[in-house]
């Protein structure tokens, strides 16, 4: 997620119905990437299996890219997709709703640096660009931990 300097949720920009960010991090692999880019929608209603964007409880000037998982006594427990990254649900319990801000649309993934090759960047076009479904198993694995 941005730095807090380049944080999109305040000022002029928080007022836009869709924004891009960066992902940082592995929390979330395998479904997204370090350097993946995120078209988010902030107040979409969300659902459990739900890939959002959320305030970390205790350092609220730390966005988190996690899986809301099921709703739990006025919030969200949620999850990273990458169970070794940690970070989520398990080290701080449910997340306040005022915490969520937005629903994830699409990601994209960035070209390497070696795709040059017309093949190589038509393979990308191909497959950088990908809606970020619910997981409708997400629940089931909270009950296998």
């Amino acid at each position: 997620m941005p730095e807090p300097a380049q944080e999109p949720w305040s000022g002029p920009a928080a007022r836009k119905a869709f924004q891009v960010v960066e992902v940082t991090g592995p929390s979330m692999v395998p479904t997204l990437h370090h350097g993946d880019w995120l078209l988010v929608q902030r107040g979409a209603p969300v659902r459990p299996g739900d890939v959002v964007i959320l305030r970390h409880p205790f350092q609220q000037d730390l966005l988190v890219v996690k899986r809301a998982v099921e709703r739990r006594g006025g919030g969200w427990w949620v999850l990273g997709d990458n169970p070794y990254a940690g970070g989520d649900s398990t080290d701080y319990g449910a997340v306040p709703e005022e915490l969520v801000l937005a629903r994830v649309r699409l990601r994209c993934r960035p070209p390497r640096k070696d795709q040059r090759s017309v093949p190589g960047l038509l393979g990308w076009a191909v497959s950088a660009v990908r809606r970020v479904p619910p997981e409708p198993s997400a629940s089931s694995r909270l009950r296998a931990r």
